[in-house]
């Protein structure tokens, strides 16, 4: 299990490390059963804050902690008679200011509020109203008044009416990728696959399988990004480990928390598409998959101002016609070459300890933002890197594009 989640394996030679040749692309297997997203293994149960009385909706509020910030996600079903937006704003500044109340230790409160009748979880329709409120920000949030909600900097309110997702998400756990086409266009892709692991990627390829093998760089990236509780715990964990990290945006994420996608480009990190539902692209009409990538570049161009460069295909799938779709957008379409299989939540001691096995110059890290066991290997795995003598850092510097 764990080696075909690990394409590398390190060794030690002559007091250097050096690595395997990097597997080769493959068909996807016939008849494969994808587990279910978030993997095999069910997540730690997130601990909750228990309101006394409860609040009529509330379906939950989580809270974790990186460490050093604590920080509370709820979540609010709203009848369709309570949905505008003075309405909603008080119900997020009562949600927000009882879950400070019962726990003194929370440094930062995030609310999405959701129209009760509409509600169906991830990949249904978008929320209502969205804000991340810092306890130190409180009192400005509890006196926003209704016509000024755009003053508040990390607030979203959906600006039509909600409905529902065009595709549904797909439910694909990550492992290595996966090329569908006829023999002679797969033996192609381990031509350029093996090309890049001797000298490195062209951008001219379309692919970045590989970073530059001499480079002391290693990308360190995030898939299925933005994610109410997890974003600002991440952001705050990257910061202190002193590590910038290229993240894979899906593009309904983006839309409905856009104060985080600013303030990850704000910190330094760079910004790829990821497709707007989570979708598998291949067996796609051509016209969709367009639609997919182009709606997510525009949305993070109008939200940062900056233009988007790689692109993941979900699940590692992908043909000659994704290819082509993302190289016609002006994408480069990335892979990775480390997958610790965060998603399956192993334990944060399986995560790190893959990770640094395999761990190798010029090498892309798989990892994914709401990944609860992540969070607290994130510093160690820097430390560990810089001794080492290698880098964490985004996609783009490590081409040196």
């Amino acid at each position: 299990m764990i080696r075909w989640l690990m394409p590398f394996v390190l060794l030690a030679v002559a007091g250097c490390t050096e690595a395997e040749p990097l597997p080769k692309v493959q068909r996807p297997p016939l008849g494969e059963v994808q587990p279910v997203a978030p993997g095999f293994r069910p997540p730690p149960s997130l601990p909750q804050i228990v309101l006394e009385p409860s609040l009529p909706g509330l379906r939950r509020l989580v809270y974790l902690s990186n460490g050093y910030l604590e920080a509370a996600h709820g979540l609010l079903l709203v009848p369709r008679n309570q949905a505008q937006p003075e309405k909603l704003l008080t119900l997020a500044k009562q949600l927000v200011e009882r879950a400070f109340a019962a726990r003194e230790s929370l440094g930062v409160v995030d609310v999405s509020l959701y129209r009760a009748e509409d509600y169906a979880g991830f990949g249904g329709p978008l929320p209502l109203f969205t804000a991340s409120v810092p306890r130190s920000r409180l009192g400005e949030f509890l006196r926003l008044p209704p016509e000024a909600l755009t003053a508040y900097d990390h607030l979203w309110l959906n600006p039509g009416e909600p409905r529902p997702p065009l595709r549904r998400p797909s439910r694909l756990a990550e492992r290595l990728p996966a090329f569908e086409g006829s023999p002679e266009e797969l033996q192609e892709q381990q031509k350029l696959q093996t090309e890049q692991q001797r000298r490195g990627p062209l951008p001219a390829s379309g692919l970045y399988y590989h970073g530059p093998p001499g480079s002391n760089k290693v990308a360190l990236t995030f898939d299925d990004a933005v994610h109410p509780l997890f974003a600002p715990l991440l952001l705050d964990a990257l910061r202190r480990a002193g590590v910038k990290a290229t993240f894979f945006l899906i593009g309904r994420n983006a839309e409905a928390y856009p104060y985080f996608v600013r303030d990850l480009v704000q910190e330094g990190h760079e910004l790829a598409n990821h497709t707007y539902h989570h979708v598998r692209l291949v067996g796609l009409p051509e016209e969709v998959v367009r639609d997919e990538l182009l709606r997510t570049n525009q949305l993070i161009e109008r939200l940062t101002g900056q233009s988007v460069r790689f692109f993941r295909p979900p699940g590692g799938r992908y043909d000659a016609q994704v290819l082509r779709v993302a190289r016609g957008l002006g994408l480069v379409t990335a892979f990775w070459t480390d997958d610790p299989g965060d998603f399956n939540n192993p334990g944060s001691e399986v995560i790190i300890s893959r990770t640094l096995r395999f761990l190798r110059r010029g090498g892309i890290v798989l990892l994914h933002d709401n990944a609860q066991e992540t969070l607290p290997v994130l510093g160690e795995l820097a430390s560990r890197a810089r001794a080492r003598g290698l880098l964490l850092t985004t996609l783009s510097d490590q081409a040196g594009w």
